[in-house]
């Protein structure tokens, strides 16, 4: 090796854990079977129900009834689903959107801005909630059952961090 040659730590890599995308419906019924359309048409996988926690009368809901779904997307197909809704937010996000341990949130007001989706009547007009999660290799020490111990500070993915990330991978403007 030369000595100009600069090795970056393996350990420092940022991965993409997982993306988790969220449809809050409100009520239940047939809006949760178009949702669920909506969903497997975007990931390609099941979605899961999430269901009231109590029953409001103002807003028609019942205890336990499904309003909401949410699928999580882990491993290849994530920086892939990631440039697609992206794209249909023109690869802008706000410096909000960002958190200091290196999650990311934005939201999409019509899921018929994605490209590759096709605007269907039967189905209607989706907004939803796209959470990135992002970590360092070995970040899962902190989350396992068996043996767990704390992250470090510094091995944990920061604000700045996770915006150069977005910038380097997705071409991403951060205002």
């Amino acid at each position: 090796m030369s000595q100009t040659q600069v090795v970056e730590n393996p350990m420092r890599k940022i991965a993409i854990s997982k993306v988790v995308i969220n449809i809050g419906v409100g009520k239940s019924g047939e809006a949760v079977q178009r949702a669920r359309k909506v969903l497997d048409q975007i990931t390609g996988q099941k979605p899961a129900e999430r269901k009231a926690k109590e029953s409001i009368r103002d807003f028609g809901t019942h205890r336990g009834e499904p309003i909401g779904l949410v699928v999580t997307v882990r491993g290849e197909t994530t920086k892939d689903l990631i440039a697609r809704l992206l794209a249909a937010r023109e690869k802008k996000m706000n410096d909000s959107s960002f958190d200091s341990r290196g999650s990311v949130s934005f939201g999409l007001k019509e899921h018929i801005e994605i490209p590759g989706i096709r605007y269907d009547p039967e189905i209607g007009i989706w907004g939803m909630n796209v959470s990135v999660f992002l970590q360092r290799p070995g970040g899962r020490v902190s989350r396992r059952l068996h043996k767990p111990a704390k992250v470090g500070k510094n091995h944990v993915v920061a604000k700045g961090d996770a915006m150069e990330f977005f910038k380097n991978e997705f071409g991403v403007t951060i205002q």
